[in-house]
């Protein structure tokens, strides 16, 4: 009743109203509740204020909402990206006393100074500056003091409300709202333990280890623990204050194709990408180098996903949309039973009207958005992943498009996707990937062969008598194992063989 009544307070009842057992609920919220005025404002922005009055929870929930516009529609969607988290910060020496409640030690021991004053402060966590004993500069976040007691129960009321819906409306199924719970809970149970955060911000430091232009601060682990997290301080102008950039100096072309190639490293090359990468959270360094902090909220795509990514990508940006279909049904994305030339269609429909227009009022998000809304119609499954990647596109075309709306910062990035994909997905990489396949296989033999001893000498040991009749069945069970593995071993080596004739003949 309380959410009801916050919801039509800000006149943002219209998520529920699909259901019809909610329909008595939501008239008497309508009489009992003050509505603000809001007739200025769009239904997405409505739904925005109600989640931040809410809370904290509400917040995240509409953040995770906010890349599914195949359940609410692309301006819903967008509305509520826009939602801010950011709440008032709790007290100084609260933040002292949770250092020194982590760490069991006075904070004069862990810092040589530690400022009271917030510099940042969100739903789960906030940010004091402190300098350590040895002169380092440092960010300490620190976690809200309840925070996890709260999530826990506003995440029980989701899970509660996303089974109810899928009895009550079968139709909500195919967009899995209790998945969509599940991830937030995931998310949340994540950024509820730093040591969690750190761990990913020591790993893309590492991906990155060799680049000049994108930089990712060093994690103090002695200062690090569940609830405290103690990163290098990093220096540097948010990268949409596009004044700023011009007058210290840095070429935004520059900058953009530092973005786009580090975007891009990250989904393709590591499959492991930064899925919070707001202007607060991107900075630039006085030599232009691209800085990003806050590390709680990481996405992953593993190979198969990333070789789907790029094919549809190149084929829509090629107009090859036979391709791209053809893409999807390999994927399995796309049930078999649906046709291929209704989805090419389907496909056309997307990509003509955002694919014609000038290269710099292309948008991939919008693609992707419209590409997710036709899965109804195909009986195509939500993918959590990509809906996490088109998120963090959105927000990334809005960076780029606010420093230079002339620059479209996915065809910086288009010769290195077509690199990458013939070096993944070309002859020389299927030869590759096959020599992989057949060293594996061979060293799968010896250890075949390894266990069948292992367990004659356990049978021994153990006393067991064996019928002669038994030992034979057991080793032509093993027999027919071994014969498994051996004939993939000259298959694949045949299949190798005939790769390096046909390159040879080809040069």
């Amino acid at each position: 009743m309380r959410i009801c009544l916050t919801l039509a307070r800000h006149d943002a009842l219209f998520p529920l109203a699909a259901v019809p057992a909610a329909v008595p609920l939501l008239r008497a919220s309508r009489l009992l509740a003050r509505r603000r005025r809001s007739a200025d404002l769009r239904p997405g922005q409505r739904l925005a204020a109600a989640f931040h009055e809410l809370g904290p929870s509400f917040i995240k929930l509409g953040q995770l909402l906010s890349t599914r516009a195949d359940l609410l529609g692309e301006e819903l969607a967008i509305d509520l990206a826009s939602l801010q988290d950011r709440l008032p910060p709790f007290s100084g020496a609260q933040a002292r006393a949770l250092v020194e409640a982590e760490f069991a030690r006075p904070l004069g021991t862990l810092f040589a100074s530690f400022d009271e004053t917030a510099r940042a402060a969100a739903s789960i966590a906030q940010v004091h500056f402190a300098r350590t004993a040895d002169g380092h500069d440092v960010a300490v976040k620190v976690l809200r003091p309840g925070i996890a007691e709260a999530f826990a129960g506003d995440l029980d009321l989701f899970l509660w409300l996303a089974v109810w819906g899928e009895q009550l409306q079968p139709a909500l199924r195919r967009l899995k709202p209790v998945e969509v719970v599940q991830t937030l809970a995931e998310i949340v149970r994540f950024e509820m333990d730093l040591r969690m955060e750190a761990a990913a911000a020591a790993e893309l430091a590492e991906n990155f280890g060799g680049d000049a232009y994108f930089r990712v601060p060093r994690v103090d682990w002695l200062r690090t623990g569940r609830t405290v997290l103690t990163l290098e301080r990093m220096h540097g102008i948010r990268i949409d204050d596009r004044t700023g950039l011009l007058a210290a100096g840095h070429r935004i072309d520059e900058l953009l194709g530092r973005a786009a190639a580090a975007f891009f490293n990250q989904v393709f090359r590591d499959g492991f990408f930064h899925a919070d990468l707001h202007p607060g959270n991107m900075f630039v360094a006085a030599d232009g180098a691209i800085v990003v902090v806050d590390f709680g909220i990481m996405g992953r795509l593993d190979r198969a996903t990333r070789f789907y990514l790029a094919d549809m990508l190149l084929g829509f940006l090629s107009g090859d949309y036979r391709r791209v279909a053809e893409v999807h049904f390999a994927a399995g994305y796309v049930p078999p039973g649906r046709s291929v030339d209704a989805f090419t269609q389907a496909c056309r429909s997307i990509g003509e009207p955002i694919l014609g227009k000038p290269l710099h009022e292309i948008s991939v998000a919008r693609l992707l958005a419209q590409l997710f809304e036709i899965t109804e119609q195909f009986d195509m499954e939500t993918q959590p992943q990509l809906l996490l990647l088109q998120k963090t596109m959105v927000v990334i075309e809005g960076v780029g498009r606010r420093l230079d709306p002339e620059i479209n910062i996915w065809a910086l990035a288009r010769p290195l996707i077509e690199d990458w994909m013939r070096h993944n997905r070309g002859a020389e990489a299927a030869a590759r990937l096959g020599l992989e396949t057949l060293t594996d296989l061979i060293e799968g033999v010896p250890r075949l062969v390894r266990s069948l001893g292992t367990l004659v000498t356990d049978w021994s040991r153990e006393g067991v008598l064996l019928h002669a009749e038994t030992l034979a069945t057991q080793a032509a069970h093993r027999a027919r194992h071994l014969a498994i593995v051996i004939v993939p071993i000259w298959i694949s080596a045949a299949a190798l063989a005939a790769i390096a004739l046909s390159l040879l003949f080809r040069q």
